[in-house]
This record gives C-alpha cells, sequence and structure tokens, in this order.
C-alpha cells in the first residue's frame, strides 16, 4: 500500500494530478495497481487558500526492486508491505536495493550542491547590488536604433 500526498490549488488540480500519477504507475514494469482511491480535497487548516488530499493505492510488485524504484520515483509519504510477512533477499537482491540507493543519493546530492553554489552566487550578486546602492548591472548607455540615426 502507497499513499501519495499532495498539496495545492485549485482543488480538481490535486486529484487530476494523483489519476495522472497513477495512470503512470499502471505503465511501470513489474507493477501491478490492485486498487485505487484518492479523496476528496479539503482546505488547509493554517492556509485555507491551498487544499491537500492524497491518494491510497494497493500495488503488487513482481520483485522487492520494483518496489524500490516506485518509492524513488513518486516519493509516497506512506509505504506498508502486506504481503508476504517476510521477505528473504540474497545477498545480489540486497546489493541491487543497495546499490540503486547510493546512485540515487549520489544523485540527490549533486543537484543539492549545485543549488548551494547557485544560492552562494545569488547572494554574492544581491550584496553587490546592495553595496553599489540598488544600481542596475548593466549601466550601458542605450544604443540608437540605426533607423532613428539615418533619420537625424
Amino acid at each position: 500500500m502507497l499513499i501519495l500526498d499532495i498539496i495545492g490549488r485549485p482543488a480538481p488540480y490535486l486529484v487530476e494530478n494523483l489519476n495522472q500519477l497513477i495512470a503512470e504507475m499502471k505503465k511501470e514494469q513489474g507493477v501491478k495497481i490492485i486498487d485505487s482511491k484518492i479523496k476528496e480535497p479539503v482546505p488547509m487548516k493554517d492556509n485555507k487558500e491551498f487544499f491537500t488530499t492524497f491518494a491510497e493505492i494497493e500495488v503488487e510488485a513482481d520483485d522487492i526492486m520494483y518496489l524500490v524504484v516506485l518509492m524513488f520515483k513518486y516519493m509516497p509519504a506512506h509505504v506498508e508491505v502486506i504481503s508476504p510477512e517476510e521477505i528473504k533477499l540474497p545477498n545480489s537482491g540486497w546489493s541491487e536495493i543497495l546499490s540503486e540507493l547510493t546512485r540515487r543519493l549520489h544523485s540527490y546530492d549533486e543537484v543539492a550542491r549545485v543549488i548551494q553554489m547557485e544560492k552562494g552566487a545569488l547572494i554574492k550578486k544581491i550584496q553587490e547590488l546592495q553595496q553599489q546602492g540598488g544600481k542596475a548591472v548593466e549601466d550601458k548607455p542605450k544604443k540608437e536604433n540605426k533607423k532613428a540615426k539615418k533619420k537625424k
């Protein structure tokens, strides 16, 4: 069982978005959607302009790795393994899962580092602009239009 939650507006968009995600899940290799239920969106408690809802999706995966891929691709808020009660996995299965986990974590780490560098560059640029008294970065005189020059 997977639970996908979503926040946004307008309310019908949330249901549409969850339906699209479920449709995409149905196309996933090694995964079968047994049942899905989308709850009606409700206004958020703290901000009535936004709505929240969730979908309960019962899936059956051919292999534990397919479930792991679903987790990373769709980032559910909750995962519950209903059956089997025990999952025995050979070393090669654990290696595959842990390698995929490591690969994804490295990818996320790379994105985070790029964002941190870009944030640093933006902060530096803002500080430079503040020191210039808010002057525009490019204080170049405007070039006259060639047609305007000819008419003079």
